[in-house]
């Protein structure tokens, strides 16, 4: 899998394209600020961007931008967008475009097998947020939360679901049968009214139902 990197702390960057580069990747461009990001996808269009949100000049969100412009260019480019803190509205946005994206928290990754198996999901069209932001998001309470409606099993579903995990990997995590599994994941779809479609995106609605309300 062809990956450009877009990280403007340069011991950072090249750790991550060591790392990469020893799973099985193929990291074919660096870049350090976004200019330079959109430059390389534009001439190598790559089938996986690891960018973080915060870059050169600001530092503020050159780096969210330049993954917009990705993805409207090259919608079947899979995105990952590292960040140092959790931004609500950002992991919003990133997950309403659809498949293919992931939101992780920098110092949150500690286990190198779980981000390699995150990227490879991510690039087979899967959504990924990182858990302490769907912690913090699913545990919010309002009068007006559509979230209200669902039992603390489904809000550990649901935020399993965000992870990107299958319903398999679901049961794994909570010790459950994959049958229950699907009962608990039928039930957050109905009640946050995304019945029975065709849709494979259901999922990924699900969670932007919850980041909405947010």
């Amino acid at each position: 899998m062809r990956v450009v990197l877009a990280e403007d702390d340069v011991l950072l960057r090249e750790g991550l394209a060591s790392l990469l580069e020893r799973s099985g990747f193929d990291v074919v461009g660096q870049a350090g600020d976004s200019s330079g990001l959109l430059a390389l996808v534009r001439d190598l269009v790559p089938e996986l961007v690891v960018v973080d949100i915060r870059m050169p000049p600001t530092h503020t969100t050159e780096g969210l931008d330049a993954a917009r412009v990705i993805r409207a260019e090259f919608p079947e480019t899979a995105i990952l967008v590292l960040s140092a803190h959790a931004e609500v509205e950002h992991a919003m946005e990133l997950l309403a475009t659809g498949q293919r994206i992931g939101y992780l928290l920098k110092n949150r990754i500690t286990n190198v097998d779980e981000f390699v198996d995150t990227l490879e999901r991510i690039a087979k069209g899967g959504s990924v947020v990182d858990p302490a932001l769907v912690r913090e998001l699913v545990t919010a309470h309002r009068r007006d939360d559509p979230l209200a409606a669902l039992s603390a099993r489904e809000r550990e579903v649901l935020a399993l679901m965000a992870e990107g995990r299958s319903n398999a990997g679901i049961a794994r995590r909570l010790w459950l049968t994959e049958g229950t599994v699907e009962k608990h994941v039928r039930h957050v779809l109905a009640k946050l009214n995304l019945g029975e479609t065709d849709d494979v995106h259901r999922r990924v609605l699900a969670v932007v139902t919850f980041l909405e309300a947010r």
